[in-house]
């Protein structure tokens, strides 16, 4: 009798089975989302390179030299600027249709703006048109990116089994500093080889170049992906829901203030990561006056030393808890940061190399962790796009302004050094602070609705 009067009982809900575990599609999706991330960054990390030695001459010659560094570093942040408006579109997109088409899409437009890039002509070709175009090309950059980088991340860490999500969004992240290796060897190579005068003339538009190549390896290996467990459960529980789908941006509505602690835990990995790979390069150059060769060199090093501190940060926080390994990776931040001039300025070599590979260590250890920390302190239905916002607006806020606002400090106060390593501290503490108040769920399932 008790049987007939509670059917409830009689078997188990839908929403606690979680979909089971493929290994050859989460292997797949990390060498996919690996390549990817790599061709996004390497983009990136060309053009923040060149922003701050050769473009101001190429796009910008009508200006003085300051000038016209801080107008090449503006249209740097014109990607960034894009980036949170990719990130809302494709992660709306991509919460409510599927994170593999989206990322598909994304891949090749990032691809082909990387190129047009390579092939755009200069100043002294087609006068302020080329610093226009420029701007859009960076822009629709920034736009792709914004939808690639955490769309990818989700697609990795949804096809992960719980007790591995921090190792494959590590794997993940060595994307990033791989791409900087590459960039960095690139470059390197490209101004030993090169005299000034032919680098500064095509040279500069090989790395761009190759982004064809590397656009259709890209999109082979990313074709072969399936859509991730997590979302098709998702999508079956809102097929039998009679409860209306969540809106697009319903994640700002709902979780506010999940979205800032997002933002504000991103905010030290975002301006201390160009602080190192984008004004620095700057500082060694213009002011302690290195060669492009050797500047070029000591960011190859310190990215080569930084890619395994990706895989062991995420592998930590799959054994320790992500906010104890986020929070070790922004303590080695906050060392170099406060270091990191003062060394600089001692005009020796090595201890620069040691405390530049510190800043980008302690970067991507919390890259390492990131991708996992992110999804676990958002439901399936707003993941994608709650991710998105952390870090895009991360970027643009506390990222994107950091080399415009380092070239006027130095341009107009008497010891640029001493602000720009106080604004770094700063911005770290915040990080620290907001690490602090996300949840920890680094043993749920990603199918347990928060």
């Amino acid at each position: 009798m008790t049987e007939l009067t509670n059917p409830v009982h009689l078997s188990p809900p839908l929403a606690a089975e979680a979909p089971a575990f493929n290994p050859k599609t989460a292997q797949r999706a990390v060498v996919s989302g690996t390549f990817g991330t790599a061709l996004e960054w390497f983009d990136f990390a060309v053009y923040g390179a060149l922003s701050a030695t050769l473009f101001p001459k190429l796009f910008f010659p009508g200006f003085d030299d300051n000038t016209a560094l801080l107008a090449s570093f503006a249209t740097f942040g014109a990607g960034m600027f894009a980036r949170p408006l990719g990130g809302i579109v494709f992660g709306a997109l991509g919460d409510k249709v599927g994170r593999r088409n989206i990322l598909m899409f994304t891949l090749v437009l990032m691809g082909m703006a990387s190129v047009l890039i390579g092939l755009l002509p200069t100043y002294a070709t087609i006068g302020i048109f080329a610093p226009i175009l420029l701007v859009a090309l960076r822009f629709l950059q920034g736009f792709a990116l914004g939808g690639e980088a955490t769309g990818v991340q989700v697609l990795v860490v949804e096809h992960a089994p719980v007790e591995r999500r921090g190792l494959y969004g590590g794997i993940l992240a060595t994307g990033s500093p791989l791409a900087q290796t590459f960039a960095s060897v690139t470059l390197t190579v490209l101004a030993a080889v090169l005299s000034a005068e032919a680098f500064a003339a095509w040279g500069w538009r090989i790395p761009f170049l190759m982004g064809v190549l590397l656009l259709a390896v890209g999109v082979f290996i990313r074709r072969r992906i399936e859509e991730t467990p997590a979302f098709k459960e998702s999508q079956k529980k809102a097929a039998v829901s009679t409860v209306p789908q969540e809106r697009a941006l319903a994640v700002i509505i709902r979780r506010p203030a999940t979205v800032i602690k997002l933002i504000l835990a991103w905010a030290a990995p975002a301006g201390l990561f160009w602080i190192c790979v984008t004004y620095a390069v700057n500082y060694l150059t213009k002011e302690l006056h290195y060669d492009n060769s050797i500047t070029f060199g000591l960011l190859l090093i310190a990215n080569v030393v930084s890619i395994p501190a990706a895989i062991l940060g995420g592998r930590w926080s799959d054994r320790v808890g992500r906010k104890k390994t986020y929070l070790i990776g922004l303590a080695m931040q906050a060392t170099a940061a406060a270091t990191m001039f003062p060394i600089m300025n001692s005009m020796n070599y090595p201890a620069s190399v040691a405390v530049i590979a510190l800043a980008l260590c302690g970067i991507q250890v919390t890259a390492g962790t990131q991708p996992a920390f992110f999804a676990e302190a958002l439901p399936t239905s707003m993941r994608y796009t709650g991710s998105a916002l952390g870090m895009t607006l991360a970027g643009l806020i506390f990222g994107a302004p950091i080399p415009f606002i380092a070239a006027w400090i130095f341009q107009n106060t008497g010891n640029g050094t001493v602000a720009l390593t106080a604004i770094a501290v700063g911005v770290v503490v915040i990080s620290i602070i907001a690490t602090l108040l996300l949840p920890e769920r680094y043993k749920q399932s990603l199918h347990e609705e928060q």
